[in-house]
């Protein structure tokens, strides 16, 4: 049912692409994508990080030929040279993997398998990195071509779809491996979480994710707008800026920063605050140098983007 929901809105003769591990969630979402009757391929990623994986990626393959899944693909990928770490490098690699096999292969949609329980690690994580709205919104249902239909079903479920069907899930040594921290929180936090406050915890924590996400494109749009208005020719307007309420303005100089050529994943909420502080705590203070050598200062009632060694 809730694939059907997730897939709504496709056209019925659209290609789906299934990104499946071999794990317990990803082949209930696979098993769940076909018998929802759509036009159904599969893709496997084989990211060379643990011995016997080309193995693992042939074995999910030929399960998937042989179940009716039409492309099957196998996407080998290296992480070699890719910023962050382990676990950030493998998930870049692996999206760049499915979205070009998506284009490739003209796919409508790729479904991930990600649960309710992934959806309350998520946020756990975010809380303890003092993360703001954004990344306490959790993971989307959407993004781009990429969907996640089962953030409202748990790990326990898919499992047991996994039994019923007789299907042998996958079990990743990474999912249980203390070196990773969302593996310490399934392991340790959560546990203590659901003893302490109930099974309940969980749901309650993916709920809070939908209602913050729902704020966050509210408040997105307003600031989109609000950027609009504090365009001035040399940059943004200090006196515009100053009017807005601080979510919004926070938003805004963000937004701007982003556009400037910061990367999302390097801005962290100093650079914002400084930037902020740069309008409604001015003292004659200096540049602020945001990521990717990009600087700004206020220059009389603007905030304007300098070359380094052009500062005033």
């Amino acid at each position: 049912m809730a694939v059907r929901r997730g897939l709504a809105d496709l056209p019925e003769d659209a290609l789906v692409l299934v990104a499946c591990s071999g794990g317990a969630d990803s082949l209930a979402l696979a098993s769940a994508a076909r018998f929802a009757g759509r036009r159904t391929g599969l893709v496997t990623v084989d990211h060379g990080l643990q011995e016997g994986s080309d193995r693992r990626a042939r074995s999910v393959a030929a399960w998937a030929r042989d179940a009716g899944f039409d492309p099957v693909r196998i996407e080998t990928v290296s992480v070699a040279g890719l910023s962050g770490g382990p676990e950030a490098a493998a998930r870049t690699a692996r999206y760049d993997a499915l979205t070009a096999a998506a284009a490739e292969l003209g796919a409508a949609a790729v479904l991930l398998g990600h649960t309710r329980d992934d959806q309350a690690e998520t946020v756990l994580l975010a809380l303890a990195r003092g993360a703001g709205p954004r990344g306490l919104s959790g993971m989307p249902s959407r993004r781009g071509i990429f969907r996640r239909p089962m953030l409202d079903v748990a790990r326990a479920d898919t499992r047991k779809a996994c039994a019923a069907l007789g299907l042998a899930p996958w079990e990743d040594p990474h999912n249980t491996d203390p070196a990773y921290a969302r593996s310490r929180v399934r392991a340790s936090v959560l546990p203590v979480l659901v003893d302490a406050l109930g099974a309940g915890v969980l749901g309650n924590l993916a709920r809070t994710a939908a209602l913050v996400a729902a704020d966050n494109a509210a408040l997105d749009e307003l600031s989109a707008a609000a950027l609009v208005s504090a365009r001035s020719e040399e940059g943004l307007s200090v006196p515009v800026l100053a009017g807005m309420s601080p979510a919004i303005r926070g938003r805004v100089l963000h937004r701007w920063a982003r556009e400037l050529g910061a990367a999302g994943g390097a801005l962290a909420y100093g650079h914002v605050t400084a930037l902020d502080a740069l309008v409604t705590d001015w003292h004659g203070q200096g540049a602020v140098h945001l990521p990717a050598g990009i600087a700004v200062e206020r220059r009389s009632d603007d905030l304007v983007r300098v070359v380094p060694g052009h500062i005033s």
